[in-house]
């Protein structure tokens, strides 16, 4: 495939309108459009105390998201991380029920009680987000196990961070997955810090390496180019669907926005302007956008626009939980809070 900053790209005025639901490059630039676009409301949500607490923004890396999930079958799942919007998205997680979840309405995924470090849509395969560093392989793991075990050809996929591959729970799971040979894609997502620590500063040898100590392949992939990863995700798939155990993919990408947008208001320095602007240069919305009609492209834009436009507003209009229930679905034994208790 050219890459749209050296080679042949669209031609903006000829061609036909590429249709997202028939047309495999549209289907990824309205991923990476709709991606982008939701953390950008977020992040207004956040600013304007509708979102409570902040979120962790995908910006810049949304190739993955859009390239690891239209690999995936509808039927297989994926477990995500603390910057998992992007992932819930891409799997098929509605953007208003999302949105809402973020702002902790009970019109969200999750009722509201998820947020944003913590959604989850067993209805599209997403099993959850998690807020613990690497917490969520593990899962992904076992759910990988248990398909292997029933005799499908069901796949489980993992978002993790360059942050995450030195966690003892990690490469336990890398381990298990390797010996027992689960359906199971490993993807981390390098972005190059882990917070505000560069990956240099806090991985020891090389994150390939990591898997090729358990003798799982591994590969690294351009993680600003969304068909890049789509073409390494669906190799993955394949050799898991065949039996073939688990693949490493490391994608590359530069995060555009802050670790957090707490950020926003601290705002640290740990990398300098000139940096980021550097790291924005590969811009995932711009190389899959190079490969549709500028008509094509203009008309998901709008799309995509006037569908978040109703997400904030379903997100804005959801009532908040009945404190009440805060104890609701927590105990088995269906304790519930004391009369009064607020």
């Amino acid at each position: 495939m050219a890459d749209p900053t050296t080679g042949p790209t669209a031609d903006p005025t000829t061609g036909p309108t590429a249709d997202p639901t028939t047309d495999p490059a549209a289907a990824l630039y309205r991923t990476v459009a709709l991606v982008r676009g939701f953390e950008q409301r977020a992040v207004e949500l956040v600013r304007a105390k509708v979102v409570l607490g902040g979120i962790h923004p995908y910006t810049g890396q949304e190739a993955i998201a859009a390239g690891t999930c239209a690999a995936l079958r509808p039927d297989d799942v994926i477990t995500s991380t603390h910057r998992g919007h992007g992932h819930v998205l891409a799997k098929g997680a509605d953007p208003a029920r999302t949105m809402a979840e973020l702002a902790g309405r009970t019109t969200g995924l999750n009722r509201g009680r998820g947020g944003s470090m913590h959604a989850a849509d067993f209805g599209v395969g997403v099993l959850g987000a998690n807020a613990i560093v690497g917490a969520a392989v593990p899962i992904a793991a076992g759910a990988a196990w248990a398909f292997r075990r029933a005799g499908s050809d069901r796949v489980a996929l993992s978002y993790f961070g360059d942050g995450a591959v030195s966690q003892g729970v990690v490469l336990e799971a890398f381990n298990l997955a390797a010996l027992w040979r689960v359906p199971l894609v490993l993807v981390c997502e390098n972005n190059g810090f882990a917070t505000s620590m560069r990956t240099a500063d806090t991985v020891a040898g090389s994150i390939l390496g990591r898997a090729a100590a358990f003798g799982i392949p591994a590969r690294t992939v351009d993680g600003t180019d969304p068909e890049a990863v789509r073409d390494a995700t669906a190799e993955a798939v394949a050799r898991a669907r065949a039996g073939g155990g688990p693949t490493l993919l490391e994608c590359t990408a530069y995060r555009f926005d802050a670790h957090h947008t707490w950020e926003h208001t601290a705002r640290p320095r740990y990398r300098t302007d000139e940096e980021v602007a550097a790291g924005r240069a590969r811009d995932p919305l711009e190389i899959q956008g190079a490969r549709i009609p500028a008509a094509a492209r203009a008309a998901i834009d709008a799309e995509v626009a006037e569908l978040l436009d109703r997400a904030v507003a379903f997100a804005r209009e959801g009532p908040h939980p009945d404190p009440a229930t805060a104890l609701d679905h927590l105990y088995a034994t269906g304790m519930r809070a004391r009369a009064g208790a607020r």
